[in-house]
Formats: C-alpha cells, sequence, structure tokens
C-alpha cells in the first residue's frame, strides 16, 4: 500500500525515516469466509452466496487469533468474501481486538447497518473499508447486483454516524476511470476518511476481466487527481487520507512529481523514505489467510501456499524455511525485464509480481501494468516486455449484469 497522503506531508514537514528494528511483522489479511452476497467482476476469491466446504471452524480460528497475538502481527484485516456473513465473525473480532493493535474491516458495506453496525462500533475497530467501485448503476454493475451501491452507502453512513473511521475502496478499470472525481466528491460529500484506489490484479475473476484494465494514460490521470487532492487535503482545504495499492510504480510517478516541484534536498529526503518502504510487500510485510486455513505471501498469491494453519501454527509458517518467501524477501528481488533494468527498484520493489506470472509464468518478469515511461525509470523503452494485457470489448456498465 503507498499512502500518498502520508509522503505529501514528507514534502512539507520532513520527519527521519523509520528505522527497521529485525525483520518485519506481517499485515494479516484473513479471508474469513468465501460467502458474499455479491459477485463483483474483480473479486479474486471467487466468492458466490453459497457455503463452502473446509473453511476453518470456529475453534480453529480462534486458535488462530491466538497464535497471531502472541506473535505480534501488528494488524489484522478481517475480509472475505463478505466477513459478516460469517456468523461467529463478532466473536472472533472481539478476540481480534485483543489480540492486535489495528484491527480492520473489509467488507462490501451492504450489511454494515442496524445491529451489525453498532456491533462494530462497540467492539472498537479501526477501521472499515467499503469497495465502491462507481456511482448509482457502475457500481451494481461491477457488483453483480441491482441496489448495492445505495446498500453501501447506507454503510458509509451508518459507520460515520457511529463515529467509525470509514474508507471507499475503488478498482479502477477502463469501465469506471471516468468516474473517479465523483467517488473524491463522495467522499467529501459523505465525511468518509479514507479513499484508496487499487489498480487491478489478475486474479481470481480479476484475470478473466483483465482485458478491462485501466491504460496507462488513463492510470497516470488517476494519479494526477489523486496527487492534487491529497495536496489539498495537505493545506487544509477538504480533509481526505488518499493510499493506492497494487501498483507500486504509484510511489515512483508521486517521486517524479515532486522532482519538478521540489529542492533537491526535499526530493531526495522523500527518496528515503520511500527506499525505507521498499514498495510492494508481498511475503514481507503482509501476509493472507485464505478461508481454508492457507497462508499466501498476500491475497492475490492463491495458488501458491507456505502451508496450512490446520497443520502448523501462522507464526512457524511465516518464519520457516519457505522458498518462495525467500525470494520475495530479498534485496533486491531477482526481477527481469524492465523492473530488473529499472533505477527505481529500491523504491517500488518490483511492483506486483502476479500480473507478471500470470501473464508470463515467470513471477520475476516485468509487471506490465507498469505505467511509466523507459526514460522515467532509466531504461531503453526498446526493453518493454512484449506481452501486453489482453483487450477485450467494452461493457456498458449501465445495463450489463455479470
Amino acid at each position: 500500500m503507498f499512502r500518498l497522503s502520508q509522503y505529501m506531508d514528507q514534502l512539507y514537514e520532513p520527519t527521519p525515516p523509520r528505522q527497521p528494528k529485525g525483520p518485519p511483522k506481517p499485515v494479516v489479511i484473513w479471508n474469513l469466509t468465501r460467502r458474499c452476497n455479491l459477485r463483483c467482476r474483480h473479486c479474486y476469491t471467487v466468492s458466490a452466496d453459497t457455503d463452502f466446504p473446509g473453511e476453518l471452524t470456529h475453534e480453529q480460528a480462534m486458535g488462530v487469533l491466538e497464535d497471531l497475538g502472541r506473535f505480534g502481527v501488528p494488524a489484522i484485516i478481517l475480509s472475505g468474501g463478505e466477513p459478516l456473513a460469517r456468523r461467529d465473525l463478532f466473536t472472533l473480532a472481539t478476540r481480534a481486538r485483543q489480540m492486535t493493535r489495528m484491527l480492520a474491516l473489509s467488507t462490501n458495506g451492504t450489511a454494515v447497518i442496524g445491529e451489525y453496525a453498532d456491533r462494530v462500533a462497540e467492539i472498537g475497530f479501526d477501521y472499515v473499508g467499503i469497495s465502491i467501485d462507481g456511482i448509482g448503476a457502475t457500481n451494481d454493475w461491477f457488483r453483480g447486483q441491482i441496489g448495492a451501491f445505495e446498500k453501501a452507502l447506507a454503510g458509509v453512513r451508518s459507520c460515520k454516524r457511529r463515529g467509525v473511521k470509514v474508507g471507499l475502496r475503488f478498482t479502477i478499470t477502463e469501465d469506471n476511470a471516468h468516474q473517479l472525481p465523483d467517488l473524491l466528491q463522495l467522499c467529501d460529500d459523505e465525511g468518509v476518511d479514507k479513499f484508496y484506489l487499487s489498480h487491478l490484479v489478475y486474479a481470481g475473476r480479476g484475470n478473466k476481466a483483465r482485458g478491462e484494465d485501466a491504460d496507462h494514460a488513463r492510470t497516470r490521470a488517476a494519479m494526477d487527481l489523486l496527487i492534487a487532492r491529497a495536496a489539498a487535503a495537505h493545506e487544509g482545504q477538504r480533509p481526505l487520507e488518499i493510499v493506492t495499492g497494487n501498483n507500486d510504480a504509484d510511489a515512483v510517478y508521486f517521486l517524479n512529481w515532486a522532482a519538478e516541484r521540489f529542492s533537491a534536498d526535499k526530493v531526495a529526503h522523500l527518496r528515503r523514505h520511500l527506499e525505507a518502504w521498499g514498495g510492494n510487500s508481498s511475503g514481507v510485510g503482509v501476509a493472507n489467510i485464505d478461508t481454508q486455513g492457507d497462508v499466501h505471501p498476500d491475497t492475490y498469491w492463491s495458488d501458491y501456499t507456505v502451508g496450512s494453519v490446520k497443520d502448523t501454527p501462522f507464526s512457524e509458517l511465516w518464519t520457516g524455511p519457505d522458498p518462495m518467501l525467500a525470494e520475495l524477501r530479498r534485496r533486491p528481488r531477482p526481477l527481469k525485464g524492465r523492473c530488473g533494468a529499472c533505477a527505481h527498484r529500491s523504491v517500488c520493489g518490483g511492483n506486483t509480481r502476479i500480473r507478471a506470472l500470470q501473464l508470463t509464468g515467470d513471477p520475476w518478469a516485468e509487471d506490465p501494468a507498469c505505467y511509466l515511461s523507459g526514460a522515467e525509470i532509466g531504461v531503453d523503452e526498446d526493453d518493454r516486455l512484449a506481452v501486453t494485457p489482453f483487450r477485450g470489448r467494452r461493457h456498458d456498465p449501465a445495463h450489463r449484469f455479470a
């Protein structure tokens, strides 16, 4: 995750970069259930409104929480599917609240109303992230259900009324990029605390929908808008925390933006902070436990399993000799193509490896979603990978449901 607002602040109010004290403990994103009332086009878990066999029992899940607490993970994000579809969610969340410094709920928002919203506030979730992929019919098409937008908006309002920090999560594609300004306005109108722009990852249904990925020019335009919005928030015009995810080239784009506007010493300070962050943190600062109890380097690495918490505690799996985790933790990573030659490897960490894996079969090939030119990253443009994302025919979000 690239915390744009945080790094914008560093240009105006510099502070020393944090010095790591040993290997980082990961933020754990835990998919508690695959059941979901929606059917989103880009769902990486391929969830549906049905029960799936093999999910962790209540007793197994409580045991995982005890291990995560002893291991000292800094944050637990309870996700799905739709986590509110799991009947023991609030019991698990109550215990999770005691086991970690930061507890978040990742939800489609349609059920965070009434008694459910009361419980979220009572337990003390630090943050509730609600996914909205456009305004009105656009969101409903992406989410596969008419009325999903209004229900999610009701969830946003329910959280805000109860004093719960809430953010909107938006996955940008060719079909909804034009509504980014409207979503930012929605944040202002509803008093939303955070806006998270996610780039499309080619996993689950997102892999089938990769032909709808936003093109590079549209991605750059979106980043220009977000950078301007983060600057406005810093200047006190309208408070809103801006973050992006799943395309760590965003950090390099921001660094280049700063280089055109700020002094060399401020840009050098910003780069030190970005290098301390290190970009993509799959297998390093983020981990995933899926609904079956399998552990992955992050939520999109579903085809690679480190092991199962049904057999071995998460803490042992994460600190064990797994070969892929070892490679992901290498600095620099064994990157190839443009990513391997990039002058900013220490900033973005090689970006999102799953896109490279899906398109080439090699997790260390260049990320095709890097939207920076060769001149911007210090490589010969002729070195660009020949494989590019498939461009399928466009869809009409206002009239199609999938």
